[in-house]
């Protein structure tokens, strides 16, 4: 047996799709497992994984996943996780906790950064301090109420009040429940507030003795570091381990015999009375093998993937519904199909599982058009290939594919080998093989293992569950004594005493950090050519692209009336949506899906530096390989000049798609939604942002809707007129992003693009904006809150200075963490600086308080003024904004990076200015900003969504809204 530091090799094998030389380990003490991938990506990954089935709904695993991360035996910190956040070059650092594995990953460009972040989180891991404190502040406690009744606090306890109104999410727990009866996918693992407070602290600590341990890890690194000192540092963690049985695998489900239908209540509003979601969902019976699930994942493109695919289009079409429900496969340690609509009447439920079950019979007997089983193939092989993970790192997608097969003892490695399975499932396609139709009969239609959901809009549940946690607090307190009350008050002071005591000079020093001078002093750069092809301006960005060109047709939306502005994400989507002069929207949403990599729209909205108007234009951003970018330009051509923006069907089904998409994310994204609608108040270019996605885009959606129907004439002529105001090619703006040789093959496709468009001679139009009221309520049904207060600085006399990005960010990771996290038991609270606007913000996240909120917000400013601040904790937050401003971007996303700061004015001149001061940032320079909070204070605005009993209660208590408003 070859053993090096402890582990034997498995099996090594070069990975050609990831450029990558594969090893497999084990630890020959522990029987941990390592899978080292070794490349030349300097965005280095690490992660480990354990398995944690949960044993019921009390969130034990989500608990225990913020708590680990809460101190350690080598680092006997508060929360040293936070201190990472405040100081560190991370491209990633989080952790994550799915149905049956919480996994700790991070990830940095910086080597001696990253072996920091990785040897702090093998000892959070392993080493947690997780005291009962930590559990009453992460998981739940209760607290004695200012008039004397008992409540719960608790970070994770308010972070699932808040995830499990949203009804996507109580969709998603109602369909696993429904599929894995008695199982372990059939409990919450995130927490049912119901339940959390049934955990006990033995529970909790039991919990990670059984499944936190080298046993029972998968443990991964990916990048360019040096690969044996990966096996070095492992084996000094790991040999004090021995191996012990952890039984946590994840049984197969019994099958069922027959479909179940399952009716559940979600919280609803008054504009969603008889609104209910349908879902129809099948368990597979087997773990699919690597070419069966690469294939499950074509299929889910072909079926659901865009507006053209079949089974999508027909309920779409069918009127039945507004909007698709959470569809496609998702892979446990089985895989089910999921499938249905969001918006239907209750007289509709059965056509909806009609027209499902109707479409995949008639799919598996007349065959899914051969045009749509190219596009699926093409767009699921492109991805594979280009490997975009957006503002993810690379290696923690890989890592999460690996995990597919590895968390169920199965081959790390085969999910990531894509050549060989795509390639048979071409050939077995080019035999003539009815692959899907053969998948859709045997997976789904013949498979009895069948479940029907049904959510029913309860506008009373959410009043119902918090009366029922009221009155089960009130049996508690019942039978509580005086010496009971003394001891929940002892153990908050407690609580609230070691949040407050700061760390010792001692422990924080233990933390492995980096200095200034490990820090690169100079701005990082992209590569920006501009050009001018004919009219047009052109910006060139010359990256390695991997053979693909990236390119953004730029609209600015300055032209337009600020009346036309809520329909831009509505035009925007029908160019693509709608069909063209010679193709229908099947037709030309298979084209794009077999000759390019895909083509989007994307709104961007900045203030622009120096100047009182904002920047605003619309996008439609596309990629393909160098060799198809004349393709990708012809599409380009016809869905600008040749839309069916007249397609009124089309066009209503988008509305209705919009509106319901944005119903659905005022929950999750709350905090977004108000820090949007604040900063509205301010600027002009978040004031479009608002127009265009916000709270007014959604009451816009509403009104839309019945114009469709009463005035569509009046509707098609302002998508026409935008048309015709906007495809101008003497006011549009080309980004590309491509090597050189792949430019100087795309150059003449592009000249010809733009030889074929319209020159006009467009006048930017007028904008007065309406920004609303200085403060507002917006009601929800929901249990928690989101709190949003800010004021512009420039207006109040600030001048920029770079330290102000360091100063709030400090003041985010320190004072907002403790005080709306840790002690007020929110989610999230958050500030920020928009250096180009001058708008100040706080923002909180699931936020069980409102008006304390407010009161930490207004305490900031002394916060300030008594910090004494070392110089390590002040080096550790220069780090942090730089770690921002360096943040690691792929090509596509450094190409757009550039051209935005092309747009707003932010030049390598004043970036390195910014820079300069953020790296020259004193104590001092933190005094100073407290005078400018104290400013914020006085003449700030405030945006508060969350339910109709807080925001009564908060209005009566300091009349704090001048406006009130019902979103949902």
């Amino acid at each position: 047996m070859n053993v090096i530091h402890g582990f034997e090799l498995l099996r090594e094998q070069q990975i050609a799709e990831l450029n990558s030389l594969a090893r497999w380990y084990r630890h020959v003490a522990t029987g941990a497992e390592l899978l080292s991938l070794i490349n030349d990506d300097e965005n280095k990954v690490f992660g480990i994984t354990f398995r944690t089935p949960p044993p019921d709904s009390t969130g034990v695993a989500h608990i225990l996943e913020h708590s680990v991360l809460c101190g350690s035996e080598k680092y006997p910190l508060k929360k040293p996780f936070v201190e990472l956040l405040k100081g560190s070059l991370k491209t990633f650092l989080n952790a994550m906790t799915y149905s049956d594995k919480t996994v700790y990953p991070v990830a940095s460009t910086n080597t001696k950064d990253f072996y920091n972040l990785v040897d702090v989180y093998l000892d959070a891991v392993f080493h947690p301090r997780i005291s009962p404190e930590v559990l009453q502040q992460e998981g739940w406690r209760y607290e004695v109420n200012e008039d004397g009744s008992l409540g719960y606090r608790g970070v994770v306890f308010n972070e699932m009040k808040g995830a499990n109104v949203s009804p996507d999410r109580v969709l998603y727990l109602a369909v696993q429940r429904s599929l894995f009866p008695g199982h372990v996918y059939s409990v919450d693992s995130g927490g049912d507030p119901a339940e959390i407070p049934n955990l006990t602290y033995e529970q909790f600590k039991a919990f990670h003795e059984r499944y936190y341990h080298p046993s029972n890890a998968l443990i991964f690194f990916y990048g360019d570091d040096d690969p044996e000192e990966r096996l070095r540092l492992l084996d000094r963690v790991l040999a004090p381990f021995e191996r012990i049985p952890v039984d946590s695998m994840i049984p197969l489900q019994p099958p069922l015999s027959e479909p179940q239908h399952v009716e559940a209540p979600y919280p609803a509003g008054p504009n969603s009375i008889d609104k209910h979601m349908v879902a129809v969902n099948w368990l597979l019976p087997n773990p699919p093998d690597i070419e069966e699930a690469l294939a499950l994942d074509i299929l889910e493109h072909a079926l659901v993937g865009t507006p053209a695919a079949p089974l999508r289009k027909a309920l779409i079409d069918s009127g039945l519904g507004e909007n698709l429900t959470g569809s496609g496969f998702a892979r446990l340690r089985q895989t089910y199909f999921t499938v249905g609509l969001k918006g239907v009447k209750g007289e509709n439920i059965g056509a909806t599982e009609d027209v499902i079950i109707g479409t995949l019979e008639r799919l598996a007997r007349d065959g899914i058009d051969s045009q749509t089983i190219e596009a699926a193939v093409n767009t699921v092989e492109f991805q594979l290939r280009e490997n975009n993970t957006g503002s993810y790192p690379r290696g923690l997608a890989v890592l999460i594919r690996a995990l597919d097969t590895w968390l169920y003892g199965d081959d790390p490695l085969a999910p990531l080998m894509f050549e060989a399975p795509l390639r048979a499932i071409k050939q077995r396609l080019s035999a003539g093989e009815r692959v899907f139709e053969h998948m859709i009969e045997e997976k789904l239609l013949r498979n009895p293992h069948r479940t029907t959901v049904v959510l029913v809009p309860d506008l009373e549940l959410t009043n119902r569950q918090n009366a029922a946690e009221r009155e089960r607090l009130v049996a508690i307190r019942a039978t509580l004594d005086e010496a009971q009350i003394a001891a929940i008050n002892a153990t908050a002071a407690r609580l609230k005493q070691i949040q407050e005591t700061p760390d010792p000079p001692e422990a924080l020093a233990s933390l492995p950090s980096l200095t200034i001078a490990d820090l690169d002093r100079t701005i990082k750069t992209i590569p920006t050519e501009e050009l001018a092809i004919g009219a047009t301006r052109v910006l060139l960005h010359n990256l390695f692209t991997n053979g693909i060109v990236y390119v953004d047709i730029g609209m600015n939306l300055r032209v337009l009336p600020q009346e036309f502005l809520p329909y831009v994400t509505i035009f925007g989507r029908a160019l693509l949506e709608t069909g063209t002069q010679h193709e229908d929207v099947v037709q030309l949403i298979q084209r794009i899906g077999r000759d390019t990599g895909g083509i989007f729209p994307q709104s961007f909205t900045s203030a622009m530096r120096g100047r009182s108007i904002g920047a605003a234009w619309l996008f439609l951003r596309g990629k393909a390989i160098v060799e198809k970018s004349d393709a990708l330009l012809d599409i380009l051509h016809d869905v600008v000049l040749s839309a069916r923006l007249d397609n009124r069907e089309r066009i209503r089904q988008i509305v209705r798609e919009e509106r319901a998409s944005r119903e659905a994310s005022l929950i999750p994204a709350g905090h977004t939604v108000v820090s949007t609608r604040l900063r509205a108040r301010f600027s002009e270019a978040d004031w479009v942002a608002e127009q265009i996605g916000g709270v007014s885009y959604l009451m816009f959606l509403r009104r839309i809707e019945r114009t469709i129907d009463e005035e569509w004439e009046t509707v098609r002529a302002v998508l026409e007129h935008m048309r015709a105001r906007l495809i101008d090619r003497s006011a549009l703006l080309v980004n590309v992003t491509v090597d050189a040789a792949g430019w100087e093959r795309f150059r003449p496709h592009l000249e010809a693009f733009l030889d074929r468009l319209p020159v006009g001679t467009t006048i930017p139009a007028a904008w007065n904006p309406h920004k609303g009221a200085p403060s507002e309520g917006l009601i929800i049904p929901a249990h928690v809150n989101y709190v949003a207060k800010g004021a512009d600085l420039y207006r109040l006399g600030y001048r920029l200075h770079g330290s102000a990005l360091v100063v709030t960010r400090y003041l985010m990771t320190t004072w907002l963490w403790e005080q709306i996290r840790e002690q007020g038991g929110a989610y999230g609270g958050f500030c920020s600086f928009d250096p180009r606007s001058g708008v100040f913000s706080y923002t909180s996240y699931r936020d069980p308080n409102l008006l304390r909120t407010i009161d930490v917000y207004d305490r900031s400013a002394a916060f300030l003024r008594q910090l004494d601040l070392s110089e390590k904790e002040l080096t550790r937050a220069i780090i942090g904004v730089i770690a921002d401003l360096d943040a690691y971007q792929l090509p596509d996303a450094r190409g757009f990076t550039a051209m935005a700061r092309f747009l707003v004015g932010d030049d390598d001149a004043y970036r390195q200015q910014v820079r300069e001061e953020v790296l020259g940032t004193t104590p001092a320079d933190f005094r100073a900003f407290a005078d400018v909070l104290d400013i914020v204070r006085d003449n700030a605005a405030l945006v508060v969504m969350g339910g109709e009993d807080a925001i009564t209660a908060a209005n009566q208590e300091r009349s704090l809204f001048a406006e009130i408003t019902r979103v949902l």
